[in-house]
């Protein structure tokens, strides 16, 4: 079966507005979340990474006009541009758009916001981004709470090894709003803390916004410097619970299986993983059983919900992201927020930022529902 590459990405977040200086403040161990005293968020401060308006519509201006779209739909097609003029991407009918979210515009429902309450429909926001760049095949969203991101990955290699579509565009995002906080916080899953994954004085999730967008693609003349090949992916729900996470880590465990069998490795061949990591007690907890299950206690691993907080269906993608960086700089970037472990499985946690040689980097993602998705890439030689 051909090769299905994860190639030209971006990223737009509180820490920049390119993979590249995103990437260049993880490696200085920099975190986007800073504390928000917004009542109109919430009556609370709390911690989380917000892209500033301001900035977002003057970066946006060379491409259209700022009020004729909201603001995830500005973050998801300044990102989706960059990547497209990167790779210098011909658009026609064998090029696809998922679009992976959780919530998609629903600041559109707000009583004060100026678009009509349809714009809150997913499939409104993947049209909208689909009609600006002229793509002709009928946009997919991916909407399957927290794996959404790299699900979407992992759906646009089957599209193209099933010869669907030659490239795929991939964007993913989610707003940080009053709806979405409130939800977490009646779950008391906020942390009024900066969060701490897999510490044991952990206290729960920060939320933050981002969008982030790659070209996924058979094709090797459309790879850019840091392009991986994607060489084993799965997705298994652990039907346990609509917010609780198997005890067991029974449907990670599944999914990783899956992709390690599909990627014809072994555990031992993974050089990193790039995990969940919500800084919750059973996430972080159920994903440590999973590893161990898995023979992967010893592999490196971190969360980056340190850098930006949990940013839900765009999470997935974006960590990916940072992690095909990962290989491409051979840095092992550290886990912020770690200090002691908190779960009852050992796992490798990377407590400070190094250079090491990297192949294979294993990313995984559980969302509500019993969601979860795995993916393998491996690093390719131009």
């Amino acid at each position: 079966m051909n090769k299905v590459f994860l190639s030209y990405n971006n990223i737009i977040s509180s820490l920049g507005f390119s993979s590249e200086a995103v990437v260049e403040q993880i490696q200085k161990e920099v975190s986007g979340l800073s504390l928000i005293k917004d009542k109109t968020y919430l009556p609370q401060p709390f911690y989380s990474s917000l892209i500033d308006n301001n900035l977002l519509n003057e970066a946006f201006e060379s491409l259209g006009s700022p009020q004729n779209y909201t603001k995830l739909e500005r973050m998801m097609i300044l990102s989706l541009n960059d990547v497209i003029t990167q790779s210098n991407l011909s658009i026609n009918d064998r090029v696809g758009l998922i679009v992976s979210t959780t919530k998609g515009n629903v600041d559109a429902l707000d009583a004060d916001n100026s678009f009509p309450e349809e714009r809150a429909y997913l499939s409104s926001l993947a049209n909208s981004i689909s009609n600006f760049f002229g793509i002709t095949r009928t946009p997919i969203v991916i909407s399957n709470a927290c794996v959404s991101g790299i699900l979407a990955v992992a759906t646009a290699k089957r599209y193209i090894q099933q010869g669907m579509y030659d490239h795929v565009l991939v964007v993913g995002g989610d707003l940080v709003t009053e709806f979405i906080l409130s939800g977490f916080n009646s779950f008391q899953a906020l942390s009024d803390e900066l969060c701490k994954p897999y510490d044991k004085d952990r206290k729960g999730i920060n939320i933050g916004e981002v969008t982030a967008s790659a070209l996924v693609t058979n094709d090797i003349e459309l790879l850019s410097e840091d392009a991986v090949a994607i060489i084993g992916e799965a997705s298994c729900n652990d039907a346990n619970h609509i917010s609780g996470p198997s005890r067991t880590g029974e449907g990670l465990f599944r999914s990783i299986q899956s992709a390690l069998e599909q990627s014809q490795i072994s555990a031992k061949d993974i050089d990193f993983i790039s995990a969940h990591g919500t800084a919750t007690l059973y996430n972080d907890e159920m994903e440590a059983i999973a590893f161990n299950r898995s023979g992967l206690e010893d592999v490196p691993t971190h969360s980056l919900k340190g850098y930006f907080g949990h940013t839900l269906g765009a999470s997935g993608l974006l960590e990916a992201i940072v992690g095909v960086h990962s290989l491409k700089n051979d840095t092992l970037y550290k886990s912020l927020g770690f200090d002691t472990l908190g779960v009852s499985k050992p796992i490798n946690l990377i407590t400070s930022t190094q250079k090491t040689p990297l192949r294979t980097m294993l990313k995984t993602a559980s969302g509500f529902g019993g969601c979860n998705t795995a993916v393998v890439f491996k690093k390719h030689a131009l």
